[in-house]
């Protein structure tokens, strides 16, 4: 079976030592040589073989520290050599990434062997004796996923795989340890076994072996090949019922290939993994991934106490003071709800009180967080080079701030940090997203880093990227280095700057909230300034000196207190991104439509002493918002805007043109996402030709409705209802009419008593917002609405919806319930039977 007689005769002559090791390789490059003859395969395999001589260069030559790590990394090149060769004989074109992956992950590995380097260890494993907050995640997963029939399996093999992730820290181990450990799994599996800290396939396969059936043949595993061990695991599982638990792995590990270990028996045996990331080689359905999320401030404060006064030695007197719980609190909240960061900061101030009895104020204002950074500093290593880029950067921004997703990727653009597309750094940020290094809201539109991982975004800015923050106290000036990147922290008084010229600055940031009083000089010194950002600073204007910046791309200017534009801004030839929005009654300059190569013009509540013409920025691909009547009336050459993929308009009343308006709308072939803003307290029209928008797949209408739609883009995948103020119950219609619908939020759009959801409606359904619903006492669901994959319910502001429907029991994929409402009744539906059923409910009172 794939060259194994060969691999063992290797085995057998040249046993466990550096020899056997090359032998393989020079045998695997000879039949990749054979391979590589083939006109069919050749182009396919010059870059495999390649690779393989760098590698025998490796073990030949270098001295490697770590003999035994080597000779397993060697057996997993077997089995990648194998797996490349099978794929050309099935003509299969060699472009699959997870052979790329695997090469290079090994290559790598073996690198870190020549350096000497240890493996990272895993920061999950940090005094796990206590545990808040996870009765329910482990009550829901061992319910729906680990004894349940709930979840999908592959087609390729029966057992289901299920996956804990999250970002490190935040308690994968600890949640997959109290799964394990349960006593209803240790009764409903023949077989459990947990494997972790597994660098390497071979690694991985002994230390299952050595669970599942001997722990004490390490010597003669270590002498079989890979395919040898998987046939010894899937011969001594079958027939057996197991649950095997495969803890922190590398993200690069091929888990296809562990698959085949396990025998193909639907018999509700289970492997469950635990990693920041998804598996890049086999696919694991949504539903069977279970994100871990941080701990709230109460949860957070429990462990807190846990960690400080039960696990340290601290009695009586030394115990933390609850008159200080506020204090506390406060210095918990840079922890970001990751355990942790809790344990190591209740630790390190435990340990201080007992050696030195300094007060406890003092020790909380003195609280080091450079341990915690160290224990994460792995999970910075681990991401590729341009995403370690994109981690850096995001300490260009607040702490605990929601991003837009169109200005972290603009900014990485512009500034010059990555050399790529803005599709390709939504690539990257999709990335970070799967490698939990930050988090997305429901809609894919906005973004959020935990507060630790933005204290260590700083760190690696500062030493890598020549970044650094000043604050406006005059106690600090620019460093003598050159810097790239600075944040400018101001207070509410007078700005104070540095007459330095700097001008290695690339980009700059100013956060806080002052004016600029600044002379013409101090902008003439940004002579290579790309980015400018002003966003919530509290600006009242900006100065004419602005056409100094003459290699600016980005300008942020949103929400601030500007009432007109300088006519310089003509000047900025090279600005592709302009923000204006939410500056009210803000004058639009003419000269405006001179930036031609601007691609992104974000605007709302403007004065217009001349027509627009917008249809000279033949290169726009955003543009929000604009007034219905500029849109239908002034704009003569629409058919220009060949870019535009989202369009606002905004002053849509009952007297506005929307035949004229979707007539020319229909035409934009590139337009996915439109938003459609009501004018004041009057109503808009009739919408119903809105259908013919084909392409169309998100849909935000902000309005008064006299009623829906009858009918939608055919491909809307996201409609968004606010201030539509509807009689009409909406929900039978929009779950007829939207089939492909995933994510529904209703703000302030209905103003009825009763909510239906009927028949087959919404059948794929994801997430549900109901928001400022004043009037809604009753929501009733019937038998197979939402189609069953409804995962996230969430409820604010309807302060007589008092009980949900008993059919959100029979919800299997609903994991998260978030609710804000008025004290009684969240002490209601806390107390419900209904919501205990629940992985996450978050029911709070209005604040």
């Amino acid at each position: 079976m794939r060259g194994s007689k060969d691999k063992k005769k290797f085995h057998k002559k040249f046993g466990g030592s550096r020899n056997m090791s090359e032998a393989l390789l020079l045998s695997l490059i000879h039949k990749l040589e054979i391979a590589e003859t083939a006109e069919t395969y050749k182009m396919n395999m010059e870059w495999l073989v390649k690779e393989m001589r760098e590698i025998v260069d490796i073990v030949k030559d270098k001295k490697l520290k770590e003999e035994r790590s080597l000779n397993f990394l060697v057996s997993d090149l077997v089995d990648v050599a194998d797996d490349a060769i099978d794929l050309f004989k099935n003509h299969i074109h060699m472009s699959s990434a997870s052979i790329h992956n695997s090469m290079g992950e090994i290559k790598k590995q073996m690198l870190k062997l020549e350096d000497g380097e240890s493996n990272m260890t895993s920061s999950e494993n940090v005094d796990d004796n206590y545990v808040v907050g996870l009765e329910g995640d482990v009550e829901f997963l061992i319910r729906k996923r680990i004894i349940g029939r709930g979840g999908i399996s592959l087609y390729y093999y029966f057992v289901k795989t299920l996956l804990i992730k999250g970002m490190s820290g935040i308690g994968k181990t600890t949640l997959a340890r109290e799964i394990y450990n349960h006593a209803s799994v240790i009764q409903h599996f023949d077989t459990r076994a947990w494997v972790s800290d597994s660098t390497s396939m071979k690694e991985l396969l002994i230390k299952l072996i050595q669970q599942v059936e001997d722990p004490h043949t390490s010597s003669l595993l270590e002498n079989m090949d890979n395919q040898s061990l998987r046939d010894m695991i899937r011969q001594h599982l079958r027939g057996k019922r197991f649950l095997i638990i495969l803890d922190d792995l590398p993200k690069k590990m091929p888990l296809k290939s562990l698959m085949n270990a396990f025998p193909q028996q639907d018999d509700g045996s289970r492997v469950l993994l635990t990693s920041h990331t998804t598996p890049i080689d086999i696919e694991v359905f949504s539903e069977n991934v279970y994100k871990m999320e941080p701990l709230d401030s109460k949860k957070s404060w429990q462990l807190f106490l846990k960690t400080i006064n039960h696990g340290n030695r601290l009695m009586g007197e030394h115990q933390f003071p609850m008159d200080l719980e506020h204090m506390g609190k406060q210095m918990l909240r840079k922890c970001g709800g990751l355990p942790l960061a809790i344990k190591v900061v209740g630790k390190q101030l435990a340990e201080k009180k007992l050696s030195g009895g300094s007060e406890w104020e003092q020790l909380l204002e003195s609280v080091d967080f450079g341990p915690i950074l160290k224990l994460l500093e792995p999970f910075y290593l681990q991401l590729d080079p341009e995403r370690q880029l994109c981690f850096m950067c995001m300490a260009f921004f607040k702490e605990n701030t929601t991003l837009r997703k169109e200005k972290l990727t603009q900014i990485w653009v512009a500034g010059g940090v990555l050399q790529s597309s803005e599709d390709q750094c939504e690539k990257y940020l999709e990335d970070l997203v799967n490698e939990s290094v930050i988090d997305v809201n429901d809609k894919g539109t906005k973004y959020r880093m935990n507060v630790v991982l933005h204290m260590l975004s700083i760190q690696k800015a500062e030493e890598k990227l020549g970044f650094e923050i000043l604050r406006n106290n005059g106690n600090n000036r620019p460093s003598e280095s050159p810097r790239h990147h600075r944040v400018i922290i101001c207070s509410r008084d007078k700005f104070n700057y540095s007459t330095d010229q700097d001008k290695h600055l690339v980009s700059l940031f100013f956060h806080g909230g002052g004016y600029l009083d600044t002379s013409p000089s101090y902008w003439k010194s940004f002579e290579q300034l790309k980015i400018l950002d002003l966003e919530d600073f509290g600006l009242k204007f900006l100065p004419e000196t602005i056409c100094t910046l003459m290699e600016l791309r980005y300008l942020g200017l949103r929400n601030n207190y500007i009432k007109e534009l300088p006519e310089s801004l003509g000047c900025l030839e090279k600005l592709e991104v302009l923000d204006i929005a939410q500056n009210f009654m803000l004058e639009l300059p003419d000269v405006i439509w001179e930036l031609h190569s601007l691609r992104h013009l974000y605007m709302s509540n403007l004065i217009y002493r001349k027509p627009l013409k917008i249809d000279t920025l033949q290169d726009l691909e955003t543009l929000t918002y604009v007034s219905v009547d500029n849109w239908t009336y002034e704009l003569s050459d629409l058919v220009m805007l060949t870019e535009l993929w989202r369009l606002g308009i905004e002053e849509v009343d009952e007297n506005s043109d929307v035949s004229k308006l979707f007539a020319s709308l229909a035409e934009m072939y590139c337009l996915k996402h439109l938003i459609l803003r009501g004018y004041r307290f009057r109503s808009m029209p009739c919408l119903d030709e809105l259908r013919i928008l084909y392409g169309l797949k998100t849909l935000k209408l902000d309005g008064l409705l006299a009623r829906l739609p009858t009918s939608f883009p055919p491909e809307l995948e996201s409609l968004t209802l606010i201030n539509s103020c509807l009689d009409e119950d909406p929900m039978p219609l929009l779950g007829e009419k939207l089939p492909e619908l995933k994510y529904l939020k209703l703000r302030n759009a209905y103003t009825g008593q009763q909510m239906v959801i009927l028949g087959d409606g919404f059948p794929g359904l994801e997430k549900l917002c109901i928001e400022e619903l004043w009037n809604l006492r009753n929501v009733r669901y019937v038998k197979n609405a939402m189609g069953n994959w409804l995962m996230k319910l969430e409820i604010h502001d309807c302060p007589y919806l008092d009980t949900l429907p008993e059919e959100i029991v029979s919800m299997t994929n609903l994991r998260e319930l978030k609710m804000v409402t008025t004290k009684s009744i969240a002490t209601k539906m806390k107390n419900s039977h209904l919501t205990s059923k629940i992985a996450t409910a978050n029911i709070n009172p209005m604040s």
